[in-house]
């Protein structure tokens, strides 16, 4: 049995260290690569204005839903009960977790709902919508929609 000396000693640390630092490289180089930006550049300064944009919201009563048939994805505003027409500035389509497989859902107005053709294999997906009301209230809302294999 060969006696441990100091470069064995150093090997092994060089070798524990190194493995540490190649991990530690390739999280952080996935983490920048994945990274989709910043939403604001200031949240501060952002956030101000939510109180109020939310009250603003709130006070236009509506209850928004989606649901996703095949591939034609279906958006409903009602107030009271009522069917509500505003009209939609954005409207994207795609999973949490990334921005790859986001579509823009380009919808039309027919029988109290707003209806758009998307793509979307199972799992959760998101819909982001910003829509603006006849008083120009605008109003912003991420909706949920499983999709079930």
């Amino acid at each position: 049995m060969k006696q441990i000396n100091g470069r064995h000693v150093f090997g092994i640390f060089a070798f524990g260290f190194g493995t540490i630092i190649a991990v530690n490289m390739t999280l952080a180089f996935n983490a920048v690569r994945s990274f989709p930006g910043l939403e604001v550049k200031n949240s501060y300064v952002a956030s101000q204005g939510f109180e109020a944009q939310r009250s603003a919201q709130e006070a236009l009563g509506w209850d928004v839903s989606a649901a996703l048939e095949g591939d034609q994805l279906s958006l409903r505003f009602a107030q009271d009960g009522e069917p509500v027409a505003p009209q939609i500035k954005t409207a994207v389509f795609g999973r949490a977790t990334s921005v790859a497989a986001d579509q823009i859902a380009d919808f039309t107005y027919e029988e109290g709902r707003f209806t758009a053709n998307v793509m979307a294999g199972p799992g959760n997906w998101n819909l982001r919508i910003v829509a603006v009301a006849e008083d120009g209230t605008r109003f912003q809302q991420r909706i949920v929609v499983e999709v079930l294999g």
